[in-house]
């Protein structure tokens, strides 16, 4: 028995990766996912490989994984892959506080 399998969400000819949490603000993190929109997919790796955005490490991880996702789990061409969607949303926030007097601090 057991639970039905979930339906996919992406489509037939499609591969996903998500990352969710990636430090960084998202304002950088989508300049980086510009450079690669709309690309096909080995083109996009070799501009993260030599961007000089530090972001672009982070972005590369998850094409190279989401490519992986492609040929190994949906049997799809390497070749043919075309960067269709690369978003950026809202992620962790970075915890900061302020220093205050007799060795108290606030948010």
């Amino acid at each position: 028995m057991g639970k039905p399998a979930a339906p996919r969400r992406v489509g037939d000819k499609e591969a996903l990766a998500v990352n969710t949490s990636v430090r960084g603000s998202a304002q950088k993190l989508n300049l980086v996912a510009g450079l690669i929109r709309g690309k096909k997919a080995g083109d996009a790796l070799n501009i993260l490989t030599f961007s000089t955005k530090a972001m672009a490490v982070d972005v590369r991880k998850v094409l190279a994984s989401a490519i992986a996702n492609a040929e190994n789990n949906h049997n799809l061409d390497v070749d043919a892959l075309v960067v269709a969607e690369a978003s950026v949303g809202k992620s962790i926030t970075m915890k900061r506080f302020a220093t205050r007097g007799r060795g108290k601090s606030t948010r």
